[in-house]
């Protein structure tokens, strides 16, 4: 059951316990990641996560927005980049502690880059309702002592640079603000009507690297992963989930493939899962799903090895790409990590921005200090595009 803080907030604490009428005042589902099924099989198959939900209403009961909240367990370690001295100085003054778990509540996605933590229906004033939904934050970890004592830090994330004049207002409640890595977005030309109209329209050198990977993936074989075959692909594929997973410099949260089955039940053809073998043996997966007239790349599996003499990774974008075209769509979201790799076959970066909170006063001047010095890594930009 939910429980009410305020006239304009009810507080939820599972999908299953939101009322259907909520859903008709929204109209959300249509963005896949705030439709029901999506939210319910991300909550029923990450137990180590806490979930919320929080819904506003306006002066007639109705729904005009709608949060989706994960409170998470963070450890210092699972930061693998080059802020290592970043790092050393804000244990040294107190910010975080490597020892002690920070506990996050976090605004958005952990496993999917953009904005898909608040969704705010038409019509509204969109900066109102976000000065809102920050002051509904709060009064629901203060309204449950046992969070109130817990949570150290609140963080909203991956905002696009054109909601920057609307998420602004979140300085006034002490937000401190830093880009991360962008989202990688290629931009699906209408005149590509198969994959050699793509190839046809980059630069001789780009399409000779194509070429090169589809000859030395040209052993591989794809099938697609149903309902039917997935149970017996899956502990392959979470091997080599684990593998990329471990690679990353930056994770929220480890992702736990069994919600494939839910998303597959949920979306079928809409959600996008494909093994790679060679022989007997898988090699790779890819997986994503269509939202709108998008294609938004999740997670993948490699075997490391044998990426490096079959091209594994490199196939994977370009069938990406080639299940954009078919399914004529209009853009694809490929997401953070790769930028470079990504760049060269055709993406551009999307600017990201998150907003984190300190509870405490004095260490969140002290966070604000540590954020000035995050930067994206800086990567070689691709154009592959004929002019």
């Amino acid at each position: 059951m939910p429980f009410k803080q305020t006239n304009t907030a009810l507080f939820f604490s599972t999908i299953d316990a939101i009322p259907q009428k909520i859903w008709e005042d929204l109209s959300c589902s249509k963005n896949i990641y705030f439709h029901p099924h999506f939210l319910k099989a991300i909550e029923k198959n990450h137990p180590n996560i806490l979930f919320h939900y929080i819904v506003l209403l306006d002066d007639k009961n109705c729904a005009t927005a709608f949060a989706s909240l994960k409170i998470i367990n963070f450890q210092l370690k699972t930061i693998k980049n080059d802020f290592g001295f970043l790092k050393k100085i804000s244990v040294k003054l107190g910010v975080l502690s490597e020892k002690k778990e920070l506990k996050l509540l976090i605004c958005g996605n952990t496993f999917v880059s953009g904005e898909h933590g608040i969704f705010v229906k038409e019509h509204q004033n969109k900066k109102g309702i976000v000065k809102e939904l920050a002051e509904s934050i709060v009064r629901f970890v203060e309204a449950n002592q046992k969070l109130n004592k817990q949570i150290d830090a609140y963080l909203l994330k991956d905002f696009v640079k054109e909601s920057i004049a609307i998420t602004y207002v979140l300085k006034e409640f002490n937000y401190n603000s830093f880009s991360v890595e962008p989202n990688m977005q290629l931009q699906l030309q209408e005149n590509w009507h198969h994959f050699d109209d793509y190839l046809a329209s980059i630069k001789t050198k780009f399409r000779v690297k194509a070429r090169k990977a589809f000859a030395l993936s040209t052993n591989i074989r794809i099938e697609e992963v149903t309902l039917e075959n997935l149970s017996q692909n899956l502990p392959k594929m979470t091997i080599l989930y684990k593998k990329v997973a471990e690679n990353a410099t930056f994770n929220l949260g480890v992702f736990n493939l069994e919600t494939y089955h839910n998303l597959k039940e949920a979306f079928g053809t809409n959600y996008i899962l494909k093994t790679y073998w060679l022989e007997k043996e898988i090699v790779g997966f890819m997986s994503g799903i269509v939202n709108g007239n998008t294609l938004d790349a999740h997670f993948v599996g490699i075997d490391y090895q044998r990426n490096k003499t079959h091209a594994i990774y490199q196939r994977m974008l370009y069938d990406y790409i080639e299940t954009g075209i078919h399914r004529k769509l209009k853009k694809i979201n490929f997401g953070r990590t790769a930028s470079e790799i990504k760049s060269g076959v055709g993406a551009v970066p999307q600017d990201l921005t998150i907003y984190i909170r300190h509870k405490k006063t004095i260490k969140n001047k002290i966070l604000k200090l540590f954020l000035q010095r995050i930067k994206p890594t800086p990567f070689d930009q691709k154009f592959p595009f004929k002019k």
